[in-house]
């Protein structure tokens, strides 16, 4: 793992497979750390030629952390959207986009297919529109235009996802295994030991809940994409679970339907998660999207 020095901060990034083949940028979602790409996912990613680079976003896992913003105000910037009302947040993901296309900068990639899932899907996006020189096709997986009109997560969601847990090791933990079982969908058996033995391995390679909460307020602070993902050329491929409870599966659909000649895939009994019986059939879809250019 390495660190390369992008727009004044430091990303960690790792990368998989030959630097020949096809360059592939996978982006994590919310409170996620690189780690959380399941090393056999990638393979599946490299046994179709392509060349996988994986990262920290910004104020999270061993990338650099915006401590100079001070303790986020995440209760003040949701009243103050409630109310119509201007609030400020120290980056937003225009910001963590740039920090991915430098990231090719630094290792030379003039264009590269990239993914997101979740957050990592609506900053995906963001390098879609805001940089399509750099974009040869764009997936985005289990993630949302950011359209208030759509469908929230339900108020039981809510109190899972959000619920306020002591920041010891193992409450942390078994928080991260609460929600994950929640969230993982009908369809497929979640593997809890599996799950609890990543999730100690994230917390003790880095525990930082700030920076997951100004990352909460780059999403809010962007706001919605819709019409400017009309702008976007590349290749499309939009991948959603149907039980999907944080981003219902209907923001998939808004999402294909805002970049014009998208593909949307709907996965049967998949949640907020990538199941690994999911993962030929998602891997198979970003091989076949990236043929398109």
């Amino acid at each position: 793992m390495t660190k390369a020095k992008v727009n004044n901060i430091e990303i960690e990034y790792e990368t998989f497979g030959d630097p020949s083949n096809k360059p592939l940028l996978l982006i994590v979602g919310l409170g996620s750390q690189m780690i959380h790409w399941d090393v056999d996912f990638i393979k599946t990613l490299t046994n179709r030629g392509f060349y996988v680079i994986i990262f920290d976003n910004r104020d999270i896992g061993l990338s650099s952390k915006c401590d100079e913003a001070g303790e986020p105000d995440l209760m003040g910037a949701i009243m103050a959207v409630q109310r119509g009302e201007p609030f400020e947040a120290p980056y937003s993901l225009d910001d963590m986009a740039d920090d991915a296309v430098g990231l090719l900068d630094v290792l030379n990639i003039e264009k590269a297919h990239i993914c997101g899932a979740s957050m990592g899907g609506m900053i995906a996006q963001t390098i879609a529109y805001k940089h399509p020189s750099r974009v040869l096709s764009l997936t985005s997986i289990m993630s949302t235009t950011s359209n208030p009109d759509l469908p929230q997560p339900t108020l039981e969601t809510q109190q899972v996802f959000y619920a306020p847990i002591p920041p010891e090791r193992d409450a942390i933990i078994e928080n991260a295994i609460k929600v994950g079982n929640y969230i993982y969908g009908s369809g497929f058996t979640y593997d809890e030991e599996k799950h609890r033995a990543l999730a100690g391995r994230a917390f003790d390679r880095n525990f930082y809940p700030d920076g997951v909460q100004r990352h909460m307020l780059a999403i809010m602070i962007q706001g919605n994409r819709k019409e400017k993902l009309s702008a976007i050329k590349s290749p499309t491929l939009v991948i959603h679970g149907r039980e999907d409870p944080l981003f219902p599966y209907e923001a998939g659909k808004d999402t294909a339907e805002a970049i014009p000649g998208s593909e949307l895939i709907i996965i049967d009994g998949m949640g907020h998660s990538l199941p690994p019986e999911t993962w030929d059939q998602i891997a198979n879809a970003i091989a076949l999207n990236a043929e398109k250019i």
